[in-house]
């Protein structure tokens, strides 16, 4: 596979020059990305590609393997994502994925990641919610119950810990929290874990940590709050992030790594980030001193992600590019997706 092209540090820009820089760089294959997805058998489906990873994922995916079909399903809402897919070699599909005809109708594919779900904005539409996050898995999970089965979840299902104890592992119990977002994720989880046991499907649960690139995530939010002069909350001290690059590698590289049953699997970047000492980083970067309220607290969202990178190794992009990436993107002025984390949110209640 010599020559495909693949990610590596010395690569790294000093910055992007655009979107289309930016994502033709997050799109790059690891190694290991090609050398997983090349021994599969049989081609890839992206369900719900149209979101802010999916579409990069899925561009890494045909990069890595271009001579399988890597489907992309979305009912693609936004504008130009399907066509911008299609240019790259995907095959996209437009699918709503609580119809059961039409999903079953779909080409049965041996690996298979499901992205879809509701986290924000459901307010009035709880209904919506809990029907993408547990009817829709019911629905995909019987359609492609001898497919791989990689599916995402979040690390919302997790209790909060003390940052300085090593964050919380696959055996601690996913649980009810305030907010219906993380109870209907724990519905997700366990309507594909049913599946799982039930047909012997192949599969992976990932809970993901917050994933970042210049356009959005922890650190895009950290830097316009700097370069807008208000503070930065440091009641949800610590975080852990990952670059959406290296999370669609990991994602990819799950479908050859899965078990029966379904398990979680804690995905994201090995380092617990103090948010004092990021903003402190950012603020040098963006040469304004960053300003703070409140103090942190001796709980977070934290998890721990040892075992994924023991599977998979570390995360290629460490925090110093992406800070300097952030800081330039943000300082330039470049488009953001406007879809904030909400990291520092104690409540549950998104």
């Amino acid at each position: 596979m010599s020559h495909i092209e693949t990610l590596h540090p010395r690569m790294f820009p000093d910055s992007f020059r655009d979107v289309e820089h930016l994502e033709d760089f997050m799109s790059t294959p690891t190694e290991g990305v090609i050398e997983d997805l090349n021994k599969l058998d049989g081609d890839i489906m992206i369900l719900g590609v149209g979101g802010k990873i999916g579409v990069t994922m899925a561009r890494m995916a045909k990069k890595a393997c271009p001579d399988k079909r890597v489907i992309g399903v979305s009912r693609f809402s936004e504008e130009g994502v399907q066509e911008r897919l299609n240019a790259w070699g995907i095959e996209t599909i437009s699918c709503d994925l609580l119809d059961r005809e039409a999903v079953n109708a779909l080409p049965k594919v041996k690996n298979v990641i499901y992205m879809a779900g509701l986290k924000f904005d459901y307010r009035g539409r709880e209904d919506f919610l809990w029907a993408m996050n547990t009817i829709a898995p019911q629905i995909t999970a019987e359609a492609f119950k001898d497919s791989r089965l990689v599916t995402f979840s979040t690390i919302h299902v997790y209790p909060w810990s003390n940052p300085l104890h090593g964050g919380v592992t696959e055996d601690d119990l996913p649980m009810a929290r305030p907010g219906e977002y993380a109870n209907s994720v724990v519905g997700r989880e366990r309507t594909f874990e049913h599946f799982s046991k039930k047909h012997g499907t192949p599969g992976r649960t990932m809970r993901f940590v917050y994933a970042i690139d210049p356009r959005y995530g922890v650190m895009q939010e950290i830097a316009s709050w700097i370069m807008e002069g208000k503070e930065i909350p440091l009641d949800t001290g610590h975080v852990n992030i990952m670059w959406q690059g290296d999370a669609n590698a990991q994602f990819l590289r799950m479908l050859a790594n899965t078990t029966v049953p379904a398990s979680p699997i804690n995905v994201g970047g090995p380092e617990t980030v103090s948010v004092r000492y990021l903003a402190k980083r950012m603020g040098k970067a963006l040469g304004i001193a960053p300003k703070f309220k409140g103090e942190e607290q001796d709980n977070c969202l934290l998890v721990n992600c040892d075992k994924a990178n023991g599977i998979m190794g570390n995360p290629v992009v460490a925090m110093e590019p992406m800070i300097r990436w952030v800081a330039d993107w943000v300082k330039q002025g470049k488009p953001v997706h406007g879809k904030p984390s909400k990291f520092e949110v104690r409540s549950g209640e998104f």
